[in-house]
């Protein structure tokens, strides 16, 4: 079957965490849709050429993201979860993006400081190293369930008291509102994929193993001036971009 060869090994990635990337990614293929089960563990271990017990903390992984499910005398089911959908356009929002696929939506400030810019956020942010930068830590949840989580700064000469404006109305535009800035655009968009950090995975509630959609993202004013650079990571498994024109 198409994406389901024999793992490498002498890599320096676990084989039960290679086995569990790609079920997952067969998953998200519908490469199991015509019986809604995944293969059973002597048919999976056949086919990675490993043996069961590897096979099965793969599974047993997978069954912690929520992605299957093993049902006693029946074998491995896949829980039918729809990703979301998060559209990144001219002007990308998360509340907006994610829309009427949630009942709630919340977002938690989880820490910020007051920080010298270093190169590369002075890059983004197009400032000189070393200016004065808010960072804020932030978790987006769509009912209760953890999306997103994301390393954001802001110029701290324009935007001072963003934590706490952020800490109350839960959103960056509102917040932008309230600091002095009605409207924003997004800049440039760069999106990457990479396996869950440790602190990722206990933020996002995550496996290890699991992947991320990483998306650093530059937004600016109406005059084209920086506003925000963003490191978003998205549970690859619950979210799904769009890129709209």
């Amino acid at each position: 079957m198409a994406g389901l060869n024999q793992v490498q090994r002498q890599t320096g990635v676990a084989l039960w965490r290679q086995i569990a990337d790609r079920i997952r990614d067969a998953i998200s293929a519908g490469a199991y849709d015509e019986t809604g089960m995944v293969p059973p563990e002597t048919i999976l271990a056949l086919q990675f050429g490993v043996n069961r017990h590897t096979v099965r903390s793969a599974l047993a992984a997978l069954a912690q993201e929520g992605i299957v499910r093993a049902v006693q005398g029946r074998g491995t089911l896949i829980e039918r979860k729809e990703r979301l959908n998060f559209p990144i356009t001219r002007r990308t929002r998360f509340t907006a993006g994610i829309g009427a696929q949630a009942r709630e939506m919340r977002g938690l400030l989880l820490d910020h400081a007051e920080e010298r810019a270093d190169a590369d956020v002075a890059r983004w942010l197009r400032l000189k190293s070393g200016t004065a930068v808010i960072r804020l830590e932030t978790l987006r949840l769509a009912d209760k369930r953890p999306v997103s989580c994301a390393t954001t700064w802001f110029p701290a000469d324009r935007f001072a008291g963003i934590d706490e404006v952020y800490r109350k109305t839960e959103s960056i535009t509102k917040a932008f509102a309230e600091l002095g800035l009605p409207d924003y655009v997004r800049a440039t968009t760069e999106i990457t994929a990479a396996h869950a950090d440790s602190h990722d995975i206990g933020t996002l509630e995550l496996t290890p193993g699991a992947i991320l959609l990483i998306a650093k993202a530059m937004n600016t004013d109406l005059d084209g001036v920086p506003v925000q650079y963003s490191i978003s990571r998205f549970a690859a498994d619950r979210v799904q971009f769009t890129i709209e024109h």
